[in-house]
């Protein structure tokens, strides 16, 4: 049955007949001018706008308040969506082909719907209670929440009262309510987003009082809130990152292997640790250090800033020989300037540094010592940091990380340059990340910035802000709750989330459990173990059979970057996560509430081992009539399904959807040594699947905006199959800037009786095939600019 718009919207007022109890409130007048439609109420005014026909923001301005545009969160620019408005029956409703809004005069109600369904309305709408700003909206009972940050307390996050106040939660495990990334932001299970576009202190109420309503709450700032719609998961993502800005690609480095750890406390230990990882072969891409390069003491020295010359006496030749073996150099910097720092007086004399309300610089004690702040949001304190990452970049520094951005500690008197402590205090990491951003882009526009940030905000990832999920504790518990915050950050627009492999807090040595989570990690974002220094977080210093089975996932890792780095530029190009949940394209009941297994782009379905010993592992395989292969074994499953799989030690169950391509290469030592011009392409066929698609994407790794620019090459593959055929296509795009690249494929099909024959456009093409494993294999000629047609006679 068709459901017209008007009926529909009666229907979401009739469903939430006793959501606005707010009854004074009511609607004076109206007016629509360039695409925004005025409602004048009794106690203020609301501006309505759509961005597109499935985006809508809606602001509040209360009587007495002056309307603020500025938003730290939303770049998109209202397109000037075709929209009309329209009264009828004590109604004004105001709608794009998609989205829609109506508002009820009196009582004073508003509600939205999308293609004519509804979506959500406010129940209280704007409230004002003992200095507490709030906008309530009304829940269908069985609606699932997601979003509100980084958290661990269940994928449906529903029932839960959140704080809006970014802050580290030390040697959290299976549960923590709140941590480092506090996203304003609302999405449901009826597949719509609600971003609250206000960076101020607050609280997200997902009906913590079991009553239908969803509640977000405020000190002050803003009373803004966009609706984000779409007909799939894959629409909300897309609305959601084209309002905020979407991820640029990182460099090709950062999908390759890290050595980190807290930490290396001298140049001899750095170089030692790197010799190791090459003499092991054990591929190696990245050195992190931590703050020893710039004191000798954990206390005393935060502010340097500079390299301790003791310790790291010839830091620059370091750096170079280092990059000549392929590894990049991350350095930690802190926002913090001690009064004991060498650069102490260097900011004061700056104006650098947040001040009291008097303008002297405010200090104040915490762990490391007594400290002030950089403000990050004046002129000033911008100049003075970014000069000294310059500096570093310019001896061969190749990547940041930017730690206790919360910021750690950062007292409610404190001043910045926009506002006090608690209005910016959510957007310090954000505007930190930016200010790196913004600095490539001014004075290194080739290149992309590596920047490893503790704290952002909703829309940090266009500035390519990589977050990490805190001071995690080394335990079964901290591990389990890596996949629900990853996936949530990644709905959430922070699509590189990722945990410290194997853990960081505690002394803990248990080689099952390092196992265990560095074969997670090789299907979450980054491959980064870190630890405290106690017991070592390399793979190298741990015992035989755990470097073995952590090197062979590193090796795995590494095998899987064509895959990786295509599911990136799909990323920076559509929003879509990295990490995805199963609800993305799994209605049934529990899929909602699944994070023990989880899809790794399109094509892969992980589920990482997370209890000690294990020997059975239960899997959902979603999506009915579906199949999925074992990605080792090969054996089918169908789709829509629980089962109970075994496990090994060697690895942790992953499978394949049918139908999928999937390109690999030979492991390098590090992705300085990657070509792209050996591809093994992968495809798993299965009778069910008569069509599918897949791409690679390739570029020089390293540019900024190498698509944008033309410096790229795609791969398009294409499967066709029919009763005794498989076809497999594929053809090259290449950039209007970029040199073809002459590559030589290996297609290995799977899932087949021997073929018959192998074709390559018409003509015969020697081919094996494995009885064991059901895979044929063929390899084609080197070409550049590829297009060709490999027909498999079943």
């Amino acid at each position: 049955m068709k459901i017209t718009t008007t009926a529909a919207l009666a229907l979401a007022f009739a469903c939430q007949s006793a959501a606005a109890q707010n009854s004074a409130r009511h609607v004076q007048s109206w007016t629509e001018k360039g695409g925004v439609l005025e409602i004048v109420t009794n106690d203020g005014r609301y501006l309505i706008r759509p961005y597109s026909s499935a985006i809508l923001e809606t602001t509040f301005v209360p009587d007495g308040e002056e309307h603020d545009a500025r938003s730290h969160a939303v770049v998109l620019a209202p397109a000037g969506v075709a929209a009309t408005v329209k009264e009828a029956g004590g109604r004004i409703e105001f709608a794009t082909p998609g989205i829609a809004v109506t508002i009820e005069r009196r009582p004073l109600r508003i509600a939205y719907t999308y293609k004519g369904q509804p979506l959500v309305a406010e129940k209280l709408g704007y409230t004002r209670k003992n200095g507490i700003e709030a906008l309530e909206f009304a829940l269908d009972g069985d609606e699932a929440l997601y979003g509100a940050g980084a958290r661990a307390v269940g994928m449906n996050r529903r029932g839960n009262r959140f704080q809006l106040y970014n802050k580290a939660h030390y040697g959290y495990g299976n549960r923590s309510e709140l941590l480092n990334f506090t996203i304003p932001m609302a999405l449901s299970s009826k597949r719509y987003a609600l971003h609250f576009d206000n960076p101020q202190a607050g609280w997200l109420d997902f009906d913590s009082r079991k009553d239908g309503t969803l509640s977000y709450e405020t000190t002050g700032g803003r009373k803004t809130y966009q609706v984000i719609a779409g007909d799939a998961w894959s629409d909300v993502m897309a609305g959601y990152t084209s309002l905020t800005g979407r991820q640029p690609l990182p460099p090709r480095w950062a999908f390759g292997n890290f050595a980190s750890r807290f930490g290396y406390h001298d140049e001899k230990e750095v170089r030692a640790v790197v010799d190791r990882f090459i003499d092991e072969k054990i591929p190696l891409d990245a050195v992190v250090l931590d703050l020893y390069w710039f004191g000798k003491e954990v206390k005393g020295t935060m502010g340097n800033l500079a390299w301790d010359k003791d310790s790291f006496p010839n830091p620059q030749g370091m750096l170079r020989d280092l990059k000549a073996r392929g590894v990049n150099t991350v350095v930690i910097t802190e926002p913090f300037v001690l009064t004991t720092s060498s650069r102490w007086q260097e900011a004061v004399d700056a104006k650098a540094l947040a001040t009291t309300k008097e303008g002297a610089p405010y200090t104040y004690d915490f762990f490391f010592g007594n400290t002030g702040l950089v403000d990050i949001f004046s002129p000033q304190g911008r100049s003075w940091l970014w000069k000294i990452y310059k500096g570093l970049k310019e001896q061969g520094v190749a990547g940041w990380w930017g730690d206790l951005g919360e910021p750690e500690l950062h007292p409610a008197a404190l001043q910045h340059a926009t506002g006090s402590a608690d209005q910016v205090h959510n957007i310090y990491g954000h505007d930190w990340a930016r200010l790196i951003a913004e600095g490539y882009a001014k004075d290194y526009p080739d290149e992309r910035p590596f920047i490893l940030m503790r704290a952002g905000y909703s829309g940090s990832q266009r500035f390519g802000l990589i977050p990490w999920s805190g001071d995690v504790s080394r335990s079964w518990g901290g591990l389990q709750s890596q996949m629900e915050i990853a996936l949530q950050m990644g709905m959430q627009g922070l699509a590189y989330m990722h945990s410290d492999l194997g853990g960081f807090a505690g002394p803990v040595l248990d080689d099952e459990l390092y196992v265990r989570w560095l074969q997670y990690g090789v299907f979450q974002p980054l491959f980064r173990p870190h630890a405290q220094e106690e017991v070592p977080s390399e793979p190298v210093f741990r015992a035989p059979r755990a470097k073995r089975l952590a090197t062979e996932a590193i090796r795995l890792r590494y095998t899987l970057l064509p895959y990786h780095y295509t599911m990136a530029f799909e990323n920076s190009t559509t929003g879509m996560p990295l990490m995805r949940p199963v609800l993305f394209e799994d209605a049934a009941n529990d899929a909602g509430t699944l994070a023990s297994t989880y899809l790794w782009g399109g094509s892969f379905l992980v589920a990482p081992v997370t209890e000690p010993g294990a020997k059975r592992k239960e899997v959902y395989f979603p999506t009915k009539g579906s199949a999925w292969f074992d990605f080792h074994s090969g054996e089918r499953h169908g789709g829509g399904i629980l089962e109970t799989v075994d496990v090994v030690a060697e690895r942790i169950p992953v499978y394949v959807r049918a139908g999928a391509f999937v390109p690999m290469a030979p492991v390098v030592q590090a992705t300085r040594d990657y070509t792209g011009r050996a591809i093994d392409l992968h495809y798993w066929h299965d009778a069910g699947v008569t069509s599918s698609s897949g791409m690679l994407y390739d570029d020089d790794g390293a540019t900024a905006d190498a698509y944008g620019r033309g410096k790229y090459e795609i791969a398009r593959f294409t499967a066709s199959a029919q009763p005794g055929m498989l076809d497999i296509g594929i053809a090259t795009e290449t950039g209007s800037a970029a040199e073809p690249v002459v590559r030589a494929y290996t297609v290995h099909v799977h899932g087949i009786a021997r073929p018959r024959r192998v074709l390559l456009d018409g003509q015969a093409l020697a081919f094996t095939w494995d009885a064991k494993t059901r895979v044929a294999k063929a390899v084609l000629p080197a070409r550049a600019r590829l297009a060709a047609k490999v027909s498999v006679q079943l």
